[in-house]
């Protein structure tokens, strides 16, 4: 199928890393994408050699639609587009890829029609933690890799220097909050610091803490990053999916809005994941959501947890199979 996935950049780099990483999986599976995107700057460091199969066009592109037309995150194609769709003899499948959550609502929102004043037909598409929603995005092969991964290797590759001993954490955030310096402090600690907001805390003291600011990452290395971590902070949908696959202890910080609802979705993730004591009272103090900082879950049992949730979430099908059956069966004669 010929895949027409429309993504617009908002802030942060979310959008296009989402939609970078499912084109990049579609067309490995053998379909056709062409990525229509309206500032394709980012992909620069994020995807640097591209990807087979997939073209990168400007969002108001006028080549006409092929068979199924994502739009990421409700961003509307350009009217001459739509215009285009309602124009061919057979429309193409238009989904609406929404954001991911984990909360209830979206199991019964997942795959239902919004039929358009055009006469086409928009279905919603719920990526999520349940069998009753689109999945998480996760390449074949992704888990395998990890298995066979050498941390020391990269590490020493990119020029980070681990002494022996020391626990290596990784902070990607929204906001870097001091606490967490504190937090760390008592274990020998090396703090990996990713572009943005963590730099914030680059030469930060502590006992046992040292802090390495790193380059921007690709995908590739990004994921490398993670399974190279004990624990790992992140912010946001792509990186919250990619630390899950990483199996290792995490902490999520989730994207704030002023109306306070983020505070359901980070509980709502919360409650899919496995109980650990002390685990939803640190996720809630790195979100500003609680005042004091909580102890730390014990980590061989945050271990665990990490590993059980990843393994439990990849047994699903993913997001790009699902993806594909879906809108494969949309295109069924009489559908």
């Amino acid at each position: 199928m010929l895949w027409d996935l429309f993504c617009r950049v908002v802030d942060n780099y979310g959008d296009v890393g989402v939609c970078w990483r499912l084109a990049r999986d579609l067309a490995a599976r053998g379909e056709r994408v062409r990525l229509r995107i309206d500032d394709a700057s980012a992909l620069a460091w994020m995807a640097p050699g591209g990807a087979p199969g997939v073209e990168v066009l400007a969002f108001d592109d006028p080549a006409p639609p092929g068979n199924v037309v994502v739009e990421a995150f409700g961003c509307d194609p350009p009217a001459a587009f739509v215009a285009a769709m309602v124009a061919m003899h057979r429309a193409p499948v238009w989904i609406n890829l929404e954001y991911l959550s984990a909360e209830a609502w979206v199991e019964r929102s997942h795959g239902l029609p919004s039929p358009q004043p055009n006469g086409l037909v928009k279905w919603f598409f719920f990526p999520g933690f349940s069998e009753s929603t689109g999945g998480l995005l996760r390449e074949p092969g992704l888990m395998a890799e990890r298995q066979d991964f050498d941390r020391t290797a990269w590490l020493g590759a990119k020029g980070i220097a681990r002494r022996p001993g020391e626990r290596l954490v990784s902070l990607f955030c929204y906001e870097a909050r001091p606490q967490l310096l504190q937090a760390l402090a008592g274990q020998p600690t090396l703090l990996l610091l990713t572009p943005g907001a963590a730099q914030a805390l680059a030469a930060a003291e502590a006992p046992g803490l040292r802090t390495h600011s790193l380059d921007w990452l690709d995908q590739r290395d990004y994921d490398r990053l993670l399974w190279s971590c004990d624990v790992n902070f992140v912010r946001g949908e792509d990186s919250l999916v990619r630390a899950i696959w990483a199996g290792a202890p995490f902490v999520w910080q989730i994207y704030p809005q002023h109306d306070g609802v983020h505070a359901l979705k980070l509980q709502a993730l919360i409650e899919r994941m496995p109980a650990l004591p002390r685990l939803a009272a640190l996720w809630r103090a790195w979100n500003g959501l609680e005042p004091a900082w909580p102890l730390w879950p014990d980590p061989a049992t945050w271990a665990g947890a990490a590993a059980e949730f990843s393994a439990r979430m990849a047994a699903r099908d993913d997001l790009a199979s699902r993806l594909r059956s879906f809108a494969a069966a949309k295109l069924m004669p009489g559908c």
